[in-house]
């Protein structure tokens, strides 16, 4: 098999630029963003960890996010109690629920996007 990883993910807004910054200001996600210790930023991408991907289509009435929203995207982070004291702090909404957490799995908590995509944020048991 020659797929090697996820090269990008590309979705609809009704403003590109202002949701494109609001994903750096809050998430350190985008272009001319660096995840990876001593990566150089560049002007189209975001230099991301390596680490698993989840890659899963759910059945087309489950209730894990908004129905009328088609996908959701789920960011791998770290230090997820400071990200969350962070996007409080900033006015966004963090939504947790105990029953999304697993010792073996992770921690997660979700929030959304200023056009209302759902953002799942999943810290990893090793984290």
């Amino acid at each position: 098999m020659s797929v090697v990883g996820i090269g990008g993910f590309f979705f609809r807004a009704r403003d590109p630029d202002a949701l494109s910054a609001w994903y750096r200001e809050h998430l350190g996600v985008g272009a001319g963003c660096v995840s990876t210790p001593g990566g150089t930023p560049d002007k189209w991408s975001w230099q991301a960890q390596g680490g698993p991907v989840v890659f899963a289509p759910f059945k087309a009435d489950t209730d894990y996010w908004d129905a009328d929203k088609q996908v959701m995207l789920n960011l791998r982070v770290s230090n997820i109690d400071m990200l969350l004291e962070q996007l409080n702090a900033a006015g966004i909404a963090v939504i947790t629920k105990p029953e999304w957490n697993d010792p073996q799995i992770g921690r997660f908590a979700r929030v959304h996007d200023p056009e209302g995509n759902p953002i799942e944020l999943w810290e990893m048991p090793d984290a």
